[in-house]
């Protein structure tokens, strides 16, 4: 069965590059996220840095091994059969878990991850043995405590809740410190970011700016030397020795040389700043690509050895060969971590994902208003209300003197951000320095922190200490950074349950469950991949509007892109009303349950997005010209709140229908059906006369006499309204006089008067559509 055993460990490798397009993909949220959202340098070339990072990390390490050899389990108690169960219930674990993350846009953590599904099944494997009597060599029955690694184990857990913590502390007072510093208006490269366009004092710009820039590369060159390079063949234990034994003359005097050489730079009109965003995106994908490799190619390349030690020394048997060779360290070849490394490179240059949970950890820290990618929690809305409480306590506390000059060095609106930027240079730098300096500290006392927490947490702090959180956009920004930290625990969770489930079915089931894991995980990597290119295929019309709309600097075309959005919002919001209602009728006549249902949640999903759309479009108007906003947002509200009105018609009508089929109540009459029928198919089509009308450009309506369209549409309305008004009565005097039954009939009955309503409601929002706009001047 060695043949086995050969494809298992193929398979592994096979799915480790899988797992290092996966990982990269995951953790470039962690390199990129505060170049990218400060739009430093233009996207191909942020990557670019990043992917020489990422390459010089992965060559330059060394690849210990440690943690899948013996970091969680105690190999020599393992047999090659156990280790081969659990590095394939490991992988096929990590490959899903990380892309189903990936595909939902949550960062979360390879490390932890790995980890705990290493965890999972060694404990699954530990437990089997204990339960059967297993000994150690002195004769003693072993115990989980002499199996596992627990120690490790619980490091990572509590590294797990000091990095979100302390990140988020320090991060958001060192960015409140810088931001008092320079405010939001400081000249940098000769430019000023003051909207009114006054400049700085050159000497003392150039000053704050070489200071700041000198400690922060100094700081960077310091994460290189202390995390990014530790585990390097060129960090020899010389070298190490003599930067711990000198560490404060080389802090100090980096700072004094870099910053006087920043300032002349700065002095000189160079990219100061650019240049300190791009070096920590290149240090920190170096970092990560030297250290967390062994997350991505450490189980494939431990079950290679395994193997090759098996077929040399097991004799065949290998439930009795134990795995006492993986005690020791190894050292990977040079040749697999260039191939990983080049791997690593190609994912993070054409991988759509990075781009995806990039957007996520840019979203959440964003500067200025725009779409948020959250809803709100009653968790979130509590910590709002209580934060809002204690912070007017402590701000009754402060002289009204302070308030005010610190309120003038938050001053966001004074700022002009570069076209397409969440926010600027410095808080960019704040967030990579800080993180290179807490994963060194974390280092140095030997606390596995993961970059992942650190960086995202860190953005987080840095963006609530610049006050871009705010009353309005507060309670979801904390409900997506709640639910990024919970999906992070939840990995934790979720990866030693699955991996000891899975442990224990490949135990039991020998090499037939073996096989039919390899096939469930390929099977649905394929899946979720099809299903992820055809999402991304699917991007809403509207969505690539609202976000013309924020870049827009002109308000005639900030004016035309929101009249564009309504239309097609409102056109979609319509269509799905005529697609539900028809539907939703049709399941009730056909006695079909599970289409109701579905309906219910759509309806819901329907009624989010309204609320939504509503939020984008009053964002935009505050964009365009105010007389102009002021003048026709009373008819926009008049639309919105009548297709708003739609959508709880249709709830109406859904919920006494799907109580009705659920409980299996005797159908209606055909008679009575077919009679509806006809008029709701009257209903449907000024539904599509309506949405051509909406559809259309309000000039081309002026010019082609859709406005009599409208008042078409209205008068035909009420005239179907009078018509289902009077089928309504027929129904009422057949349930008080005729031997109908009255549980079909009542729920029919309201159908036929939340038509009426929905026919209102068009007529509203028909109402509602603008005139053909004035020119906003700009």
């Amino acid at each position: 069965m060695d043949i086995i055993y050969l494809g298992i460990v193929v398979f592994l490798i096979v799915l480790a590059l899988f797992d290092l397009v996966v990982g990269v993909s995951n953790d470039a949220v962690n390199f990129l996220n505060s170049a990218i959202g400060a739009k430093v340098a233009r996207f191909r070339t942020i990557v670019l840095v990043a992917a020489v990072g990422v390459f010089a990390g992965a060559a330059l390490s060394n690849g210990m091994m440690d943690v899948a050899r013996h970091g969680i389990m105690m190999p020599e108690y393992f047999s090659f059969n156990d280790v081969m169960c659990v590095f394939l219930a490991v992988m096929v674990t990590d490959v899903i878990l990380l892309d189903i993350f990936n595909t939902l846009g949550m960062p979360t953590s390879t490390t932890v991850s790995m980890v705990f599904e290493l965890l999972g099944g060694a404990f699954a494997i530990a437990l089997l043995h204990i339960a059967h009597g297993a000994t150690g060599a002195d004769g003693t029955l072993l115990t989980l405590g002499d199996m596992l690694n627990t120690e490790k184990a619980l490091s990572v857990i509590l590294a797990i809740f000091l990095s979100v913590a302390v990140a988020f502390f320090f991060g958001t007072i060192v960015q409140w410190v810088a931001r008092l510093v320079f405010t939001f208006t400081y000249r940098v490269n000769g430019v000023t970011t003051d909207a009114s366009g006054e400049m700085g004092g050159r000497l003392s710009s150039s000053v704050k700016i070489g200071v700041f820039s000198g400690i922060a590369v100094t700081s960077i060159i310091w994460f290189l030397l202390i995390n990014g390079l530790k585990s390097s063949s060129l960090m020899t234990p010389e070298l190490k020795a003599a930067v711990n034994d000198n560490a404060a003359v080389i802090l100090v005097g980096g700072v004094a040389f870099f910053s006087v050489i920043m300032t002349i730079l700065s002095s000189f009109k160079l990219p100061v700043l650019k240049g300190v965003v791009l070096l920590g995106t290149f240090a920190l994908a170096m970092a990560f690509a030297g250290n967390d490799l062994v997350n991505f190619i450490g189980v494939p390349l431990t079950g290679l050895e395994s193997y090759n030690d098996y077929i040399a020394n097991g004799n065949g048997d290998a439930n009795a060969f134990m795995m006492d060779s993986l005690m020791g360290s190894a050292q990977t070849p040079p040749a697999y971590l260039l191939f990983a490394g080049v791997v690593m490179v190609l994912a993070l240059v054409f991988s759509k994902k990075a781009q995806n949970v990039v957007k996520t950890s840019v979203d959440l820290s964003r500067q200025d208003e725009g779409d948020e990618m959250f809803g709100s929690s009653a968790v979130a809305r509590v910590l709002v209300r209580s934060t809002n409480r204690m912070s007017s306590r402590i701000t009754s506390l402060i002289p009204q003197s302070v308030r005010q000059w610190t309120d003038s060095r938050f001053n966001s609106d004074a700022a002009v951000l570069p076209a397409g930027a969440a926010f600027d240079h410095i808080r960019a730098a704040v967030n990579l320095v800080l993180a290179g300096l807490l994963v060194a500290v974390g280092t140095s006392f030997k606390l596995p922190l993961s970059t992942t927490y650190v960086t995202f947490m860190v953005a987080m702090g840095s963006s609530l200490a610049d006050r871009a959180w705010t009353r309005e956009s507060a309670v979801f920004r904390i409900t997506g950074v709640i639910s990024v930290i919970g999906g992070w625990f939840i990995t934790a969770g979720v990866a030693f349950i699955v991996c000891f489930l899975v442990t224990n079915i490949m135990f039991f089931g020998s090499y037939v469950a073996m096989v039919i894991a390899v096939i469930i995980a390929v099977t649905l990597i394929i899946r979720s991949n099809v299903s992820y290119a055809t999402q991304k295929k699917e991007t809403p019309k509207q969505d690539l509007i609202f976000r013309d709309l924020i870049r827009s600097h002109d308000p005639a075309e900030r004016w035309a892109l929101l009249g564009e959005h309504i239309r097609e919002c409102d056109r979609q919001h319509l269509q799905f009303v005529m697609d539900a209602y028809v539907r939703m009728t049709d399941a009730f006549f056909y006695e079909e349950y599970r289409p109701l249902r579905r309906l219910a949640t759509e309806i819901e999903d329907q009624r989010k997005q309204l609320k939504r759309q509503r939020r984008r479009e009053i964002i935009a108007m505050r964009r365009v010209d105010a007389i102009l906003a002021v003048e026709r947002n009373t008819w926009y509200f008049l639309a919105n709140n009548a297709i708003g009105q739609m959508i709880y018609c249709l709830k109406r009508i859904n919920e006494p229908c799907r109580e009705h089929i659920g409980n299996n109540f005797l159908p209606v009459s055909g008679e009575y059906v077919s009679s509806f029928i006809s008029l709701r198919n009257e209903v449907v089509r000024l539904y599509e006369r309506t949405q051509r009308f909406i559809a259309a450009d309000p000039t081309e309506r002026a010019a082609q006499g859709f406005m009599l369209q409208g008042d078409q549409i209205r008068s035909d309305a009420t005239s179907l309204q009078a018509s289902l008004s009077r089928y309504r009565k027929q129904i009422i005097d057949d349930i008080q006089h005729n031997h109908v039954n009255i549980e079909s009939m009542t729920v029919f009955l309201n159908i036929v008067q939340e038509s009426q309503e929905l026919l209102g409601s068009l007529r509203h929002a028909v109402r509602g559509i603008e005139p053909p706009p004035h020119h906003p001047s700009p």
